[in-house]
């Protein structure tokens, strides 16, 4: 089973033997961060540093020329990443015998909201996210569809791996986070997840639904959430909180929106990129959640990409969807969490693979290969040595 481990270019930049101990532990690919989010990481075997501090969405590599005289535009790394950090520890991964694809995040980038605060997700009671851009707006997607094709298709890169495809919403790891006081459940997060920007208040009204009379709906029926009470389990529970009709009407909207992003996203890469260069989407099945792995159609996704990375953490049943609707060739790949101080279990890495692999999966991501101890890499040498 082929797998796969995350690196960013800072776990290799300056680490003579980074890019040979992770050829080591048995992986054939390393995706490597091109494009991502603000982050504070571990380096726990870097020769130089044990924290970095990414201070803001950036890319990984000179913005190229297609951005000159555009706003907004994608910002470079600071001394976290400088140069073209990204080309430098491809070379470095290559050299020890790995593929190298792309890791691409899209809609999130918590500076482009505080900067430009009109491209934000707004809420129903007007409170913008700016970590979130909607992905609905015609300005939001020219600039995210340009920047999946630049930053999947780098020098080096054999394939690319698109995050953030689609919707992200209320739920954000923030510096600080004070929102977990009130339990919202999957249905109040839907309900906290949707945009009432310019272009989703017209969206909505093309599925006929007053924006305004909506958005009292939402405020109104998140109300017993407020006082404690929980909204109930999947979609019913946002039927119960929004009226089933209302509810229809969002999720119309917002699953169209999310699958023209992913056709344009995936055709502006494919566009830029030579013959045989694999493009996968990060996914959850199902189509109503909003974050990293954005909610995906698994046949429209399927029929877009060659294939996704499946987020495990909660268990591999979500592969089930996608494998089901798998052609030859497709990959499902299983985003398997191998660093323990993120509360899982590197030890039982060959179980929870085989355990994939019985409900289809193809290959194997592990996260992640930079941030997790030499215990934890230990035992994910020992199980990729005892799968096929």
């Amino acid at each position: 089973m082929r797998a796969g481990a995350f690196l960013y270019p800072w776990d290799v930049i300056g680490d003579p033997a980074a890019a040979d101990r992770v050829a080591a532990l048995g992986v054939r690919q390393v995706t490597l961060a091109a494009a991502y989010h603000s982050t504070r990481a571990l380096t726990p075997r870097h020769p130089r540093h044990r924290v970095v501090t990414a201070g803001h969405a950036a890319v990984l590599y000179p913005p190229g020329g297609r951005w000159r005289g555009r706003v907004p535009r994608p910002y470079p790394a600071g001394d976290w990443a400088p140069g073209d950090a990204f080309g430098a520890a491809a070379e470095a991964l290559a050299a020890a015998g790995l593929d190298v694809h792309a890791w691409v995040v899209l809609a999130h980038n918590s500076r482009l909201g505080a900067e430009h605060p009109d491209t934000s997700v707004v809420n129903a009671y007007g409170d913008r996210y700016p970590w979130a851009p909607c992905v609905a707006r015609p300005e939001n997607r020219a600039y995210l569809v340009d920047l999946a094709a630049e930053a999947a298709v780098r020098p080096g890169a054999a394939g690319a791996e698109l995050e953030s495809c689609g919707w992200y919403g209320f739920a954000h790891l923030h510096a600080h986070d004070k929102v977990a006081g009130v339990r919202l459940g999957e249905a109040g997060e839907y309900a906290m997840s949707l945009c009432f920007c310019a272009t989703c208040r017209a969206g909505y009204g093309e599925h006929g639904q007053d924006a305004d009379r909506l958005a009292a709906a939402v405020r109104r029926g998140l109300e017993p959430v407020w006082r404690g009470a929980a909204p109930g389990p999947g979609w019913a529970g946002v039927e119960r909180l929004l009226g089933a009709e209302a509810a229809a009407a969002t999720r119309a909207w917002r699953e169209h929106a999310a699958r023209t992003f992913q056709e344009a996203a995936v055709g502006a890469v494919r566009a830029e990129a030579p013959d045989g260069f694999q493009v996968l989407l990060h996914a959850d099945p199902v189509t109503y959640h909003c974050g990293a792995n954005a909610g995906a159609d698994p046949e429209h996704a399927l029929s877009v990409a060659d294939g996704v990375v499946v987020p495990c953490t909660g268990g591999p049943e979500a592969l089930a969807p996608f494998a089901a609707r798998a052609r030859e060739h497709t990959v499902v790949a299983a985003n398997l969490t191998v660093v323990a101080g993120l509360g899982k279990s590197p030890a039982t890495l060959a179980a929870d693979a085989r355990r994939a692999a019985a409900l289809g999966a193809t290959e194997l991501r592990l996260y992640h290969a930079g941030l997790a101890s030499d215990e934890d890499l230990a035992h994910v040498e020992k199980a990729l040595s005892r799968l096929p």
